[in-house]
């Protein structure tokens, strides 16, 4: 009976979940784009309000019909701000999940993506940054780097994810080097968080949502660095390897 429940509910979760989040867009959010690209004094930020409250609902919608779901964020992860963050991939999930918790919110995005018709034009607009850093992606990310110190003395977030790809296995993969590489030229913070059974909810390269079972996604602040970035003896090496010490520890 059980597989019969779930097997149903899987593909009804899964269907509702999608139809909502491009329908809803279609027929309800994209006015408020509109108006912060028209309207807003800070357009980024503008975009980045609309980007919060529109994955802000789709957990809302996915809570109410995701039996056995649940969504637990403490209050030091919410009160981060001015932070570099770095954090642990194990879905598609994550990144909007990210973006739900902050007002103002940066991330790195496939460069792909800055391609597409409407989404391309939502990152942009967001001052959100590509992963590419070659040819017409260039003059972009030296703008959004340049702009990043500004941003985040202003209260934002910069998050990403230094494996830069999603874990198969829950273990912690090497790191890039670069989100280490903005937060010293930026001279900022490193709020180190862990995101836990997004995975198990949508895992990697399925596409129903696990449904039935109990699953809480959570998210922990492990710590936070200030890195003595201007001291002489100061290492990008052994400030990641410190990093993700911290992470296989907390595993």
């Amino acid at each position: 009976m059980f597989k019969y429940i779930k097997s149903t509910v899987d593909p009804f979760v899964t269907v509702i979940i999608w139809i909502y989040y491009i329908g809803g867009y279609l027929f309800f959010f994209w006015p408020f784009h509109v108006w912060a690209y028209f309207f807003s004094a800070n357009r980024e930020l503008g975009f980045q309000k609309v980007n919060r409250r529109i994955y802000q609902s789709f957990f809302f919608v996915l809570r109410k019909i995701t039996p056995g779901f649940k969504l637990h964020i403490p209050a030091d992860v919410m009160a981060i701000q001015s932070s570099v963050i770095v954090c642990n991939h194990l879905s598609f999930l994550d990144p909007i999940l990210l973006v739900s918790l902050y007002e103002k919110q940066k991330t790195i995005a496939k460069s792909t993506f800055f391609k597409l018709p409407v989404f391309g034009w939502l990152l942009k607009n967001s001052g959100y940054l590509p992963s590419d850093t070659s040819g017409y992606f260039f003059d972009l990310m030296r703008e959004r780097i340049a702009d990043m110190p500004d941003y985040l003395a202003g209260g934002g977030n910069l998050f990403i994810f230094p494996e830069g790809t999603r874990s198969r296995d829950g273990k912690i993969g090497p790191f890039n080097k670069g989100a280490f590489s903005i937060a010293k030229k930026c001279r900022a913070p490193i709020a180190v968080l862990r995101i836990r059974n997004t995975g198990s909810l949508f895992p990697p390269d399925k596409i129903l949502f696990n449904t039935c079972v109990d699953t809480t996604i959570s998210i922990e602040l492990i710590t936070t660095l200030e890195p003595a970035y201007d001291d002489e003896d100061f290492s990008l090496s052994r400030l990641i390897e410190s990093v993700h010490i911290r992470y296989t520890d907390a595993l």
